[in-house]
């Protein structure tokens, strides 16, 4: 006797030439079977699935008596595994027969028509629910991988896509899937109007948000892309909008999202009550505050009498929230309550001040340093274990780790310790980048053409933090040989240690007339002193030989050089060999959020270069300042840099020619061919540089579309100005050449690189210059928009 059920896969159970008892499943009722002892268990109709998986899930073993109850619970058992697509228990005398039928399984998913996403991740994805190879086939996973796949592509806007999905039996009990994608067109935001706005005009408010109807950029922004969660932030935005302008009743009552009957074109309709203008009539502290109320009051941001500013509000319940933290209350509720006067259009608020209870630190992990070695991180924290939680000096872990320059991306969570409310961890998770660089090869620069480079750097040498390079560099302008070592942590309290030996030549650019060359040989050491967070103290000492060589076209600067500092010969030829002992002094104060893509804080660093002993005296001192600040909710970064060098001879000597400042080009004045501005030149109107330069640089700089937050890669405009002059000149503003431009910044595994396209603003022809003697000549600035850089900072 046999029964089915579709609802239930509970088939037979019977017995040979005894009776079997069946199921009633429609009445609910069952009859009974005699029960009897298994003796042996015996599996049919499995292809790849072992017997002993079968017996695994089995709840019915040897030895056991089978009843009713017994064999619908190992029916059950066996087909909730999902392996089985129908199962059989029956009885051959005393054995136990479990008959299956197995579900086929997935041999390969493919992809075609898919251009909009990644292949590999599309598998990836449906992996992750269940559909991909070697995997059971079910058709209700299948269909919500069908669905899920529809849905990613609504998100980009694709509302015309169509799939269509075939399964393919094959040998073995398997099956192929083949998703056949046909994306159509992207369905562009056609109009966004709103209803109910009185206050601020159409295009006021379309300018508050990120979607957009179709414009110049938005085919690479993809801004006129319509998807839910973008509309969602651009209504918040839109909220914030009037709530910094007092509209403290604003709502977006509905939006309404339709689409063309060819879902080519979206209309966006946003209903809104814009209400009236609120002013602040007072603002009050109230809660538990420890004696800090002067302090905290201090950080309220809202003031009597001015608009109602949401962003204000917002500012000051996290600057209270944060001072808090300061003190080990980490999870302090900082709640502002509003009572509304409609009459008078006046709005008070009372911010309750809920510190909650005081926090320690139990555990600092650090995760995701491969290769930087734990110590490393550790060393640069400020927050100790076992001491009251400090969100200032957590944040300055934060900040010196991200400062050393070994990580692309530093971030930290303090989760609850379980089980306890007055502990946390603080977990800083790092993402390595690489930081060591090995070359042989060719290089090309716009400046010094084709070059032989060959060098060793490792900045993180075996994740110890310690800095070594070897760098032998064969332009035909600068060569150079630099042995390098490092050592942030020379002592335990930050000490650092640096050694340099290095030999450099330096001959004309090929843009310039005249021979020359210089030769270089020294060394230094050099240690740096912290004497606070973000201020360094260095001092060092080094020593130099430097031979000139010149001929009678050499350009009149290095001429003179050597009649001061060595012998000229009857043929115009000559020779000069000097040697210096400089002393250095510098302070570097930092406090960048970041040493390789800073988007807040302040550079400054002022360094002082003397030597008083040998044949050359002389001293050189610059100074140079750097501030970011971000801007539009952190989306932009404004960038500020100026320096300012100076040098002179000391002891009535001339200051050496081969000391003296260049301007122009990325660095400097963008714009201008590399090395080239300047109002004193040679004979042959050529800048020979200065003992003096100023120059200041301000940038606007913008994620690039598509690269999310990313901060390695940034696009930027700018606006530059600077000068070189020569020793005995003044230092005039109206000298200063300007340019202005874009640009594309990208932190590339090679070294920092930067593009620019620049048009200098005040470049000058046929000029009066002087020259080295004194007379006056003219000359002209070399101008070159568009120029590139590897190894570049600001």
């Amino acid at each position: 006797m046999k029964l089915h059920s579709q609802h239930f896969p509970l088939s037979i159970f019977s017995r040979r030439l005894v009776a079997v008892a069946a199921f009633a499943l429609c009445s609910g009722q069952a009859m009974a079977i005699q029960p009897f002892v298994v003796k042996d268990i015996r599996v049919e109709g499995i292809q790849r699935t072992e017997a002993g998986t079968v017996f695994s899930y089995l709840p019915v073993k040897v030895g056991d008596t089978l009843t009713d109850e017994k064999a619908t619970a190992a029916i059950k058992a066996l087909y909730e595994t999902g392996f089985f697509k129908d199962v059989r228990i029956e009885a051959d005398g005393n054995v136990l027969v479990v008959s299956v039928e197995e579900r086929p399984s997935i041999n390969n998913v493919v992809f075609t028509g898919t251009k909009e996403f990644d292949k590999d991740q599309l598998t990836k994805a449906l992996k992750e629910i269940g559909v991909g190879e070697s995997r059971i086939y079910d058709k209700a996973l299948v269909d919500r991988a069908e669905q899920e796949l529809k849905r990613q592509y609504l998100s980009r806007g694709l509302y015309g896509m169509k799939v269509t999905t075939t399964v393919t039996p094959i040998e073995r009990n398997r099956v192929n899937i083949d998703f056949a994608v046909d994306e159509g067109q992207v369905s562009k935001i056609k109009e966004i109007d709103f209803v109910g706005n009185k206050l601020f005009s159409d295009k006021e408010l379309r300018e508050q948000l990120a979607l957009r109807p179709p414009g110049w950029f938005t085919w690479y922004t993809k801004a006129d892309q319509y998807s839910k969660e973008k509309l969602t932030a651009d209504i918040e935005s839109l909220r914030s909008f009037y709530l910094n302008r007092g509209y403290i009743e604003m709502q977006v009552d509905s939006s309404q999202v339709s689409i063309s009957p060819d879902k080519k074109d979206i209309y966006v309709t946003l209903n809104i009550t814009e209400g009236d203008k609120f002013t602040v009539s007072d603002v009050k502290l109230d809660g538990e505050m420890f004696g800090l109320d002067d302090q905290l009051k201090s950080l309220v941001q809202l003031k009597k009498g001015e608009v109602f500013s949401g962003q204000k509000l917002t500012e000051t319940t996290k600057r209270i929230s944060d001072r808090l933290g300061n003190f080990g209350y980490a999870f302090a509720n900082v709640n502002a309550n509003p009572v509304l006067d409609r009459a008078k259009k006046e709005v008070a608020f009372t911010i309750t001040v809920d510190p909650g209870k005081r926090v320690y630190v139990r555990h600092i992990n650090v995760a995701g340093n491969t290769k930087t070695r734990d110590e490393v991180v550790r060393r640069e924290f400020r927050q100790f274990e076992d001491s009251w939680y400090d969100g200032s000096n957590i944040k300055l872990s934060r900040d010196r780790v991200d400062r050393l320059g070994y990580f692309k991306d530093v971030t930290i969570e303090t989760p609850e310790v379980p089980g306890t409310t007055d502990q946390v961890d603080v977990v800083m998770s790092v993402t390595e980048k690489p930081t060591g660089n090995v070359t042989v090869g060719a290089g090309f620069s716009q400046v010094d053409k084709v070059s032989l480079t060959g060098s060793i750097q490792q900045e993180n040498a075996f994740g110890s933090g310690n800095t070594i390079g070897l760098s032998i560099n064969t332009s035909s302008t600068y060569r150079t040989a630099v042995l390098s070592q490092t050592n942030p942590y020379f002592t335990d309290d930050g000490i650092s240690r640096t050694y340099n030996l290095y030999w450099r030549t330096q001959s004309p650019l090929d843009t310039q007339t005249g021979d020359y060359k210089v030769r270089t040989i020294g060394g230094d050491i050099k240690f740096g002193v912290p004497f606070s967070e973000v201020d360094t103290i260095f001092f060092g000492v080094g020593a130099e030989n430097t031979g000139v060589d010149t001929d009678s076209t050499s350009p009149d600067i290095y001429q003179q050089y050597v009649d001061d500092f060595g012998h000229t010969n009857a043929d115009g030829s000559g020779s000069a060999n000097t040697t210096s002992f400089p002393l250095t002094a510098a302070w570097q104060r930092d406090s960048r959020d970041s040493a390789l893509v800073p988007t807040k804080g302040r550079y400054q660093r002022f360094n002082l270069e003397v030597s008083a002993l040998g044949s050359l005296q002389y001293y050189r001192a610059s100074y140079q300042h750097q501030y970011f600040k971000p801007l539009f909710g952190n989306a932009v970064t404004l960038a500020l840099n100026g320096e300012v060098d100076y040098g002179a001879g000391l002891g009535g000597k001339p200051f050496p020619v081969f000391k003296n400042y260049y301007a122009g080009g990325i660095g400097t004045v963008r714009g201008y061919e590399g090395s080239t501005l300047g109002t004193t030149v040679d004979q042959y109107g050529q800048s020979m540089g200065g003992s003096k330069r100023l120059y200041g640089n301000m940038e606007l700089q913008f994620p690039f579309p598509g690269s999310g937050k990313d901060r390695t890669l940034r696009w930027f405009t700018f606006l530059d100005g600077g000068q070189v002059y020569a020793d005995k000149q003044p230092m005039s503003f109206s000298e200063l050449r300007y340019s202005a431009g874009i640009g594309l910044s990208w932190v590339s595994p090679i070294g920092p690189l930067k593009i620019s396209w620049a048009q200098p603003l005040n470049a000058k022809n046929n000029f009066d210059a002087t020259t080295i003697g004194g007379a006056t000549t003219k000359a002209s600035d070399q101008v070159q928009h568009f120029q590139f850089q590897l190894g570049t900072g600001f």
